[in-house]
């Protein structure tokens, strides 16, 4: 394997909602920084879920016939100047109480920009050129998917929406139709990848769907990239009440037993007592700080990284600056141990 100082890495995140936005956030400084010295990144592409069907993203998917764009929407935004007027633009979301209330404009340019090219992926490309986005952005599927769970009382719901309002406890998920297929361009910039994140974002929700799309679990099993699982700092009402970060990971396993990760990032600094109450007042809890049981179950060729991954602010959110050095911490420690093999006679 090259050294990160010879040549720009290629890594690929993979997930949805807030999480990825936030990963992205992080990584995009590292988007040609090779003066910097150091790790830096020649290629970051984002593979996101497309289930979404509520709020204003579902709400364009049922009328116009297009990909949910809201996760996507947020990628973009993610991976462009923060500063620019743009960028604002695409975040902003109209009120009111009319037909436009509660629509982001970022989504409505998103969905009128495919109508004009006849093509969801090359508008989301002009989008992130007009943005001056730091990364390519790829849908998970091109298909109409939506997502079904069987629940652990035997009922089966359909849709992303309705799965969190069940507030009942998870028994397996697939989607609808289940042979959905992946871009060419998202499997290709897995092959070539040298770093895989996976998540943080809601397990259910926007983590498995896109495992779960034909080849695309297959594909980062035989990527010789360093994978990386992120967890969640909190758990999720309605989706995963009660887990554990093991737990976390044993329903990614059970879903795509073909993914063996490298590194598991687990946040070991608990947030505050306000925090605390108002999470809990939802029905969140902190996870991850007394999971010890990580390490017996997943400690063979997984390491488990605890770090101080918070956020400041009042929300619990991931750091996208702590993010990016641990995880640029973890590639420089598993290519030094690579190469360490390498050089070992047989």
């Amino acid at each position: 394997m090259h050294t990160s100082t010879e040549r720009g890495l290629k890594l690929v995140a993979i997930g949805g909602g807030t999480g990825l936005s936030t990963v992205l956030a992080g990584l995009k400084k590292l988007v040609g920084a090779h003066e910097i010295g150091g790790v830096w990144l020649d290629a970051l592409a984002a593979i996101v879920t497309v289930s979404d069907d509520g709020g204003s993203s579902g709400r364009l998917r049922d009328e116009l016939q297009i990909l949910p764009p809201g996760d996507i929407r947020n990628c973009m935004v993610a991976l462009s100047e923060d500063s620019t007027l743009l960028a604002r633009l695409f975040r902003y979301r109209f009120r009111g109480a009319g037909q436009l209330s509660g629509h982001s404009f970022g989504n409505l340019f998103l969905a009128a920009l495919t109508d004009v090219t006849g093509d969801f992926v090359e508008a989301v490309r002009l989008s992130s050129e007009v943005l001056a986005s730091k990364g390519r952005i790829y849908p998970a599927t091109l298909n109409d998917v939506r997502l079904v769970a069987q629940l652990e009382d035997g009922r089966e719901v359909r849709g992303e929406t309705n799965i969190t309002a069940s507030r009942a406890p998870i028994h397996r998920l697939r989607l609808e139709p289940e042979q959905c297929l992946p871009l060419p361009e998202a499997l290709a910039a897995l092959r070539s990848a040298d770093i895989i994140t996976v998540g943080p974002g809601s397990l259910y929700t926007s983590l498995l769907p896109n495992l779960l799309v034909a080849r695309v679990a297959e594909t980062i099993r035989e990527s010789s990239a360093v994978k990386i699982f992120i967890c969640n700092l909190m758990t999720q009402p309605g989706e995963t009440d009660g887990y554990t970060a093991r737990q976390h990971l044993e329903t990614v396993r059970q879903h795509a037993p073909q993914i063996q990760f490298d590194y598991v990032l687990v946040n070991n600094r608990p947030i505050n007592v306000e925090q605390t109450e108002r999470y809990a007042a939802e029905g969140a809890r902190q996870i991850g700080l007394t999971d010890h049981k990580l390490e017996d179950e997943f400690g063979g060729e997984t390491e488990i990284v605890r770090a101080d991954l918070l956020d400041e602010g009042e929300k619990v959110r991931h750091s996208p600056d702590k993010l990016t050095r641990v995880i640029v911490a973890c590639y420089e420690q598993a290519a030094s141990e690579r190469q360490l093999l390498a050089g070992t006679p047989r």
